[in-house]
């Protein structure tokens, strides 16, 4: 009885909680009168601010700050369709080079006065289309998404909605606004490099084809450069593996366990070349001696391998910071390019070197098509820079 006294009295004692009515809230009016101007002057420093006057901004930001006036998004989502909110949908955080890609498209969007509502859709394109359409709740201005493999309900939805949005990824032109790269010009430029340095027997270790077009023309590319120089690429060695390490080291051992194992593989990405050069380390493989591996991407990791991992360098940065600008110039109505391609590099680095017998390799009938040596190519090897900040 006594403890059931104790809990009333502090009852009767706690101070009864404010709801949002009982606070003293700061109003568009309040703000006016702080500044000394009319309230559609307040709207536009908060919905467009470019468009006013220097000294009226600077009067009505001055006053929001002494005010701590917190604006209304909703109210301003509602009278200006505007709610300065970009949605964008990644396939994972696991990998760095989306963490690198949203880090530049949130510092970019900041700098412009929006902010970021950040969706992955674990490449499942059914997950993709059900975050957009809770973007399309939340009242976003824009999405950008990965890639160009979306369900046609989702892109007609958003069509339907008048919702712009833009790819990034990837570079096609001819069909929704793009900025990105072509993912199979990119990876025969790691092709054909290796086949330059004498490599005739060739391996991937590819990523999930499967509702990712990026990795279906990563190894299109493979294919069709080999092709031009009368080499072919068997299926049996081209390995699809989620983009993990251990898959990635997994896969690097099928393939060194073949009766004639590949000279050079290439990786759909870093994070598979990492898995296959931490692999070769554990099995006693000589990477570049015995076989050449390449990937995809330059992560920052890459470069302090040991080997080190050759690469493609993909300007991640630069890409999604493009992509905001593309997506941003429609809102405003600027004119902007339906697709803006990327430019990739390859970057040489200590995995990659010429087989062991240039010769043997080029008369195996295995995977050799009549075709003579190609000239002798001298390519300058190092780390291509530091370019962590471009991922």
């Amino acid at each position: 009885m006594k403890l059931q006294n104790l809990n009333m009295v502090g009852l009767r004692l706690r101070k009864p909680l404010q709801t949002k009515s009982d606070r003293n809230v700061v109003s568009i009016f309040d703000v006016a009168e702080e500044a000394g101007v009319s309230t559609a002057s307040v709207s536009r420093v908060l919905n467009a601010p470019d468009s006013t006057k220097q000294k009226t901004r600077v009067a009505v930001e001055a006053a929001i700050k002494r005010l701590d006036y917190i604006p209304n998004g909703a109210a301003r989502a509602l009278s200006s369709r505007n709610s300065r909110v970009i949605g964008a949908i990644i396939p994972t955080i696991d990998n760095s080079i989306f963490a690198t890609g949203i880090q530049a498209l949130q510092s970019y969007l900041h700098i412009k006065g929006y902010l970021l509502l950040l969706g992955t859709s674990n490449y499942d394109p059914g997950l993709e289309c059900e975050l957009c359409q809770n973007f399309l709740v939340q009242q976003v201005d824009g999405i950008i998404m990965m890639g160009s493999t979306h369900l046609p309900e989702c892109v007609n939805m958003l069509n339907k909605d008048g919702t712009p949005f833009v790819n990034t990824g990837t570079y096609e032109t001819g069909g929704s606004y793009c900025v990105g790269f072509d993912n199979r010009h990119a990876a025969a430029l790691a092709a054909k490099y290796l086949v330059d340095l004498g490599h005739r027997e060739f391996g991937m270790i590819a990523g999930i084809t499967k509702d990712n077009d990026r990795a279906r023309e990563r190894i299109s590319g493979i294919h069709e450069e080999l092709g031009k120089h009368g080499l072919y690429l068997r299926d049996d060695r081209v390995l699809e593996r989620r983009y993990e390490i251990n898959e990635g080291g997994a896969a690097f051992r099928n393939l060194m366990r073949l009766d004639e194992p590949p000279t050079a593989i290439v990786c759909g990405n870093d994070v598979l070349g990492i898995g296959a050069i931490l692999e070769a380390n554990k099995s006693g493989v000589d990477i570049p001696r015995e076989v050449s591996v390449i990937g995809f991407d330059d992560l920052v990791l890459s470069k302090h391998l040991k080997p080190s991992l050759s690469t493609i360098q993909i300007p991640t940065g630069e890409m999604w910071c493009r992509a905001a600008d593309t997506l941003l110039a429609r809102l405003e109505g600027r004119e902007s390019p339906m697709a803006i391609e990327i430019d990739v590099s390859l970057v040489v680095r200590e995995s990659t070197g010429a087989p062991r017998s240039a010769a043997e390799s080029a008369v195996r009938p295995s995977s050799r098509v009549d075709a003579p040596l190609p000239e002798k190519t001298e390519m300058a090897t190092g780390d291509g820079g530091d370019r962590s900040n471009l991922e």
